[in-house]
């Protein structure tokens, strides 16, 4: 209740944490009966001053990282473009001996060559003259981060500071696109991409009309209470797209595929077969076209089979649907690609990947990273040539009525109904936000989710 326990000296006593401050109070409370019993017996109060013990509290010892920061000069910095770990490490007076066996050691816990411009980081070092570094601190998020000590033998921990969870609440209108929209509530652009993934199968977040709308209910993690440190799950959602309200649920299951999904008002999954697209956020750059003139070819008329997405170099590829890998190789002009069948009726082909990161004979479910995106093989630029396959035929996967998603069980209907009722209802309370206070667009503070 009052907080952690310090000692401190009165005279030639010690006083402990609580039990001093129960002392302290009895103490004071006996002194006022003492005078008025002195003063009953006709004595004046002496003039003599009491010799007083002058009390000073004792410092507050500040731990942080769990060191205790007093105990080392401490700096703090950002790791700045021509960083290294081994570099920042020998500028604080560690020999390159040293700095190889850390790295070493390390290796397992905490790839020292990962550090990233731009990310924190604390040294500390001994307060003598050489004020040598001791101890490496990494953060590599506001949640999560390394601590690499080498005071007397070498370790690396990754850590974690402990975080709470809330619920928040959110609507917003569109006005030129979802990003821009997000900025100006005030809220993390990623929640936005996390939308994006749930409403993947019904709209397309490139192609958002000015005047569509939302509600969101999700929860957010914080350090200390007041420094974010990221989202965690989106619980439910509208979207209102050209007139049209479409609900998101999320419910969670053991028999699910992933221990959850999303669902509509009436239950029915919001997921499809496949996906629209193998990439996270779909840009086509060209068509399935059997009459497409190719610049790589001179512009002859060659047919392309395929869906180009494009993408920076590195971008995550997605399995489209579930399946089983086929092919994984590099071959002539598709370069490294990828083929998954997922079942006796349809194929995916993914080309010109930078790296393949499955195998022949591996499942894969629908989302799973598959390759990321190069330029390997014939191609003018960095994208995926998409390639879909009905019945040993490419064909034009827009062209084709797709399967939807398995429909939930009879016997969880009731389960979920139960868990969308009081989410909706919630939804339904939260007023957009051109009918709110325009002067106000803050969140609601919310109590944590115990």
């Amino acid at each position: 209740m009052f907080g952690p326990q310090k000692n401190w000296q009165i005279g030639d006593r010690t006083f402990n944490g609580n039990r001093s401050f129960v002392k302290l109070k009895h103490f004071f409370l006996v002194l006022p009966i003492s005078i008025i019993t002195l003063y009953g017996c006709g004595d004046s109060p002496s003039n003599e001053v009491s010799n007083e013990a002058i009390y000073e509290a004792p410092p507050e010892i500040v731990k942080e990282y769990g060191y205790v920061l007093d105990d080392y000069e401490v700096e703090r910095d950002t790791v700045q473009p021509g960083d290294s770990f081994g570099k920042i490490l020998f500028d604080a007076k560690v020999d390159y001996a040293t700095i190889q066996q850390i790295t070493d050691s390390v290796a397992d816990v905490f790839d020292t060559r990962r550090i990233q411009v731009g990310k924190p980081f604390v040294l500390l070092k001994t307060k003598d003259t050489t004020e040598a570094a001791q101890v490496f601190i990494y953060e590599k998020n506001r949640e999560d981060y390394v601590v690499v000590d080498f005071q007397d033998s070498i370790s690396a921990a990754a850590k974690k500071r402990p975080t709470t969870l809330y619920e928040r609440e959110v609507s917003g209108v569109i006005n030129d696109n979802l990003s821009n929209t997000f900025d100006d509530l005030g809220v993390s652009v990623n929640l936005a991409y996390k939308m994006a993934d749930i409403y993947a199968w019904t709209i397309d977040f490139y192609k958002l009309n000015p005047g569509d709308r939302f509600k969101v209910i999700y929860e957010e993690r914080f350090v200390n209470d007041s420094i974010p440190a990221g989202l965690g799950k989106i619980k439910a959602c509208l979207f209102e797209h050209k007139g049209r309200e479409i609900y998101a649920f999320r419910f969670e299951h053991d028999s699910l595929p992933g221990g959850h999904d999303y669902y509509d008002e009436k239950g029915e999954n919001l997921r499809r077969a496949f996906l629209k697209g193998p990439l996270q956020y779909n840009r086509i750059s060209s068509y399935y076209n059997l009459k497409r003139r190719i610049k790589y070819y001179g512009y002859k008329v060659r047919p392309h089979k395929g869906t180009d997405y494009a993408g920076a170099i590195g971008t995550p590829i997605l399995a489209t649907a579930d399946g089983t890998v086929t092919k994984s190789e590099r071959r002539g002009g598709n370069g490294n690609y990828v083929k998954i069948r997922h079942n006796s009726t349809y194929e995916t082909q993914y080309l010109h990947m930078q790296k393949r990161k499955v195998k022949v004979g591996d499942f894969v479910r629908q989302g799973e990273v598959i390759g990321t995106i190069g330029m390997t093989g014939n191609t003018g630029g960095p994208h995926v040539c998409y390639r879909f396959w009905k019945n040993g035929r490419q064909v034009d996967p827009f062209k084709q009525d797709l399967p939807a998603s398995e429909p939930m069980a009879s016997e969880l209907i009731p389960i979920y109904d139960s868990i969308k009722a009081p989410l909706h209802s919630q939804l339904e309370a939260i007023p957009f936000v051109s009918e709110a206070d325009q002067d106000d667009l803050s969140l609601e503070e919310e109590a944590p989710i115990q």
